[in-house]
């Protein structure tokens, strides 16, 4: 009896690609894939990405494979969490999404958060809150924890307990060589101090721990003017930040809010000045100190009050759908009448702009004191902080930028050094105009660092600096 056997089939190796989805737990995504658009939209909708490859991670080890991927196929690398920070569109290389990564752990003996990288801070905000805790969170707790602080970090409770960068105790990362390294300030120093404030410079965060705060509730909200006081409580509150203590924050927004359902009858269409008060003492304090300013005008509307910390979003307010937008932000060195005027003069009741805001932070205090832990947060030397937003509808794109410029360059004179990364706006294009944002000295020691941790110029979409490979 004669036996037939089967010739072997011809062995067809893995692509690439397909080796990566191997290694990577989460989805490894390309264009011509289902949920590759949900992966890779941010929030600004002004952007597009549309990279050839989009790797969801689920842990840090996903971020590693897709590096390592990235390196060995000289392949840029991008990363994105929730995409409040996306201000140009990606078109090349591997987008990986930590969206997925939003581990929480409170250890409130230490007084410490571990923060994945893909947490917003309302979900550290939530965890703390049982413990009369608080992380150094921004106006919206929509955003992503860990891009927000890294960048710096100036919320609410800025003036007296600093940035949030200035609360990073350790910090897990994977660098440009695809390892992945636990950094402390007894780790390495040079990483450690560039990674916070540095951005997505030197590598994709994947974890890190924060120091909490003791601020279980404050007196705080928002109170809204009428456009025909805003004159007078914007002088009012300029002169009145130069008397408060460092446990008062605010800021005030010459606010413009369209007609449509879903903002407030008193405030729907209308010209507004809206005032923000964050205020870490008793009520009873807060409202004696508040009261200069109720008495300038009758409000339209104040929700000011004494809140648990779990409601802090009340008090800015921001928006927490995706939306189309043009932003920019400068920082000032002081905010005098003559100041207050020309911010009026361009964007003021007497003339139409397209722009939702002109916003002035009162910044100080502790936010113009060095981090107890070196670090290379931008714009300690500011006293204020400028920050423009408009909607990129369709017909406006021209006009918005116009009228947003126009506010800026109205500003110019009080214009100081350096930038707050975190407020680097959609004109703020190639390495040249992220390097402006950081004092000289400051900018060299972080391009010494990208050199040494991302050689290839891996991590070079959004803000990003260049190694001396790409000059």
């Amino acid at each position: 009896m004669t036996t037939t056997t089967a010739a072997p089939a011809t062995f067809q190796p893995l692509s690439a690609l397909d080796q990566l989805r191997r290694r990577v737990a989460g989805p490894v995504l390309t264009p011509c894939d289902a949920g590759y658009d949900d992966e890779a939209a941010p929030f600004n909708q002004v952007v597009s990405h549309r990279p050839p490859i989009v790797v969801g991670a689920v842990c840090a080890d996903d971020v590693v494979a897709a590096v390592r991927y990235a390196a060995k196929h000289r392949l840029s690398v991008g990363v994105q969490a929730t995409g409040h920070g996306a201000s140009f569109a990606m078109t090349d290389g591997v987008l990986i999404s930590t969206k997925r990564m939003t581990d929480v752990t409170i250890d409130p003996q230490r007084g410490t958060a571990r923060i994945g990288a893909g947490a917003k801070w309302l979900a550290v905000v939530q965890a703390a809150a049982p413990y009369g805790l608080a992380p150094l969170s921004g106006s919206t707790t929509d955003v992503g924890a860990v891009g927000y602080a890294l960048c710096g970090g100036m919320g609410p409770l800025g003036r007296k307990f600093g940035f949030a960068a200035d609360r990073v105790r350790a910090i897990e990362i994977v660098t440009g060589d695809g390892k992945l390294r636990t950094i402390t300030a007894d780790d390495d120093t040079d990483l450690f101090w560039g990674i916070r404030g540095g951005k997505g410079n030197l590598g994709i965060v994947t974890a890190i721990e924060v120091d909490l705060v003791f601020v279980p509730r404050l007196y705080g909200g928002a109170i809204f003017y009428d456009a025909a006081d805003m004159p007078a409580v914007l002088h009012a509150w300029r002169e009145w930040v130069e008397t408060v203590p460092e446990e008062m924050t605010s800021s005030v927004a010459l606010l413009r809010l369209p007609d449509i359902d879903v903002v407030p009858p008193p405030l729907r269409g209308r010209l507004t000045l809206h005032l923000r008060i964050s205020y870490v003492g008793s009520a009873e304090d807060g409202m004696r100190l508040v009261a200069p300013l109720r008495a300038v005008a009758d409000p339209i509307v104040d929700m000011v009050r004494d809140m648990p910390f779990t409601e802090t979003d009340s008090i800015h307010l921001d928006p927490t759908d995706p939306s189309s937008a043009w932003h920019d932000g400068r920082l000032l060195s002081s905010f005098p009448a003559e100041a207050a005027d020309a911010l009026l003069a361009v964007a003021g009741p007497d003339v139409d702009v397209p722009l939702i805001f002109a916003e002035i932070r009162h910044m100080g205090g502790a936010l113009s004191r060095p981090a107890a832990v070196p670090n290379a947060v931008a714009g300690r030397n500011a006293a204020f902080s400028l920050f423009v937003l408009g909607p990129m509808a369709p017909g406006l794109e021209l006009a918005v930028p116009a009228a947003g410029s126009s506010v800026i360059d109205a500003l110019a004179p009080w214009h100081t050094s350096g930038r707050l990364v975190n407020f680097l706006g959609t004109t703020d294009r190639g390495p040249a105009a992220v390097a402006a944002a950081y004092e000289p000295e400051t900018a060299a020691r972080l391009l010494a660092l990208k050199d040494r941790f991302d050689p290839q110029g891996l991590f070079r979409h959004g803000h990003a600096l260049a190694t001396n490979s790409q000059k």
